[in-house]
């Protein structure tokens, strides 16, 4: 196909995916799903899942390989996007005092469902349907570990975001402590991705990289960027909005360039930036367009990765279940414990450890990139992918079940 083809196409294909998105949004909202439940679903619908089965011509037709590259420029973008305004949305001053147990919850995060996940993948590593051949059993390990270890960081800041926590002490200590998870998992995807090639040198660019990129995004360029963005009077203007998109653009580069992954350096990004008129200009001019076209395309181009079919046997679909079972426990059940004895009551201790379960966004992102750098089977990728999804429709329902009373007391005392 030709660029203009492809162009054309593209078109069509968002058209697709928004009215899909939006239809699903529909039901789904109506069930207490937050939208991005359907987001995902959508897109495993649109993939060969669904769509490939019962119209294998249509979808063909409708995503032909060669626009996958382009879908995933968009994704990428609709990803920074997305992560630099929930950094801007974050409270810096609601997490000091509770630095500790955001700290407590976020090791429980990691360490139970990575020891899950290792385990299992020792058990597995030498199933060729699962891992290839090229793929080491502590390479396998370290993957599986990671990938259980993965926070919805996005989708968890779209549900305290949309059920109005972003403010509250228990938004700003969940999404720390889902920050520090997706870091620490992304920085043992680089070890593994490091061991895979043969280079030392990838893991040690990535975890030394993003420490410095850290300590100068979040010092001398937060203290700069006033400066440098002017005075704001209602709307930023088109000098300061391109400056500021430049920037995003060019964080993004760094943290890709140093293998930590864009998303990341779009939010260190939106941490640094001045708080009062500029974020808040910001999540208006930017969030419809980001939440509505572009994030999107991101499950779209996943969905078309995800073959339910490959769960041809009872064994792997007892696989998926088990998978799933560690994957609760280890992470929703290891905060919620943690948070307990850090001191939170029942109902708070719930919500964290509902929300840190879900894997949404960052699931598919982690596993995508283990997939096209061969590490994980089709078959494995699939498995994976009904775990964040099955984990993710669960975290809003018992997030209302374990929280909402509260929030409703809160609701009417105003």
């Amino acid at each position: 196909m030709t660029p203009f083809d492809l162009s054309v196409l593209l078109f069509m294909q968002l058209t697709v995916i928004l009215l899909s998105c939006k239809l699903l949004s529909w039901v789904f909202v109506k069930l207490g799903q937050s939208p991005v439940v359907s987001e995902m679903i959508a897109g495993v619908l649109l993939g060969p899942s669904l769509l490939g089965m019962l119209a294998p011509g249509l979808s063909a037709t409708l995503f032909p390989p060669e626009s996958k590259p382009i879908l995933f420029a968009l994704a990428q973008i609709a990803l920074a996007l997305y992560m630099f305004l929930v950094g801007c949305e974050f409270d810096h001053g609601l997490i000091k005092g509770r630095v500790g147990k955001a700290a407590a919850v976020s090791v429980a995060g990691i360490a139970a469902p990575f020891a899950l996940g290792a385990g299992l993948a020792w058990f597995l590593a030498a199933r060729e349907d699962l891992f290839p051949a090229a793929t080491e059993p502590f390479q396998a390990m370290l993957f599986l570990g990671a990938a259980m270890s993965i926070t919805a960081f996005p989708m968890l800041a779209r549900i305290i975001h949309e059920r109005g926590l972003t403010g509250t002490p228990l938004g700003a200590l969940t999404l720390a402590a889902g920050a520090v998870d997706d870091a620490a998992a992304w920085c043992v995807l680089a070890v593994v991705l490091a061991s895979f090639k043969g280079q030392a040198s990838i893991a040690v660019l990535a975890i030394g990289g993003s420490i410095v990129f850290a300590l100068v995004v979040l010092g001398p360029l937060r203290l700069l960027l006033p400066r440098l963005i002017g005075k704001v009077e209602g709307d930023l203007n088109s000098t300061q909005l391109v400056l500021i998109l430049a920037l995003l653009m060019l964080a993004a580069w760094c943290t890709d360039m140093i293998g930590i992954y864009a998303v990341f350096g779009a939010f260190l990004l939106g941490l640094a930036m001045p708080r009062g008129a500029v974020t808040e200009s910001l999540q208006r001019q930017l969030m419809p367009l980001t939440t509505a076209l572009l994030l999107p395309t991101f499950f779209t181009y996943s969905g078309l990765n995800t073959q339910i079919n490959l769960l041809s046997s009872p064994e792997l679909w007892g696989l998926a279940t088990v998978v799933l079972l560690c994957a609760v426990l280890g992470k929703g059940g290891a905060c919620y414990a943690v948070a307990r004895w850090q001191g939170m009551d029942r109902s708070e201790a719930a919500a964290v450890g509902s929300l840190m379960n879900a894997r949404g966004l960052m699931e598919l992102i982690i596993l995508n990139i283990g997939l096209q750098a061969g590490l994980i089977t089709p078959t494995l990728f699939t498995v994976m992918v009904m775990m964040a999804i099955v984990t993710t429709l669960m975290a809003t329902p018992l997030f209302n079940r374990a929280y909402g009373h509260r929030q409703m007391r809160v609701q009417l005392a105003v």
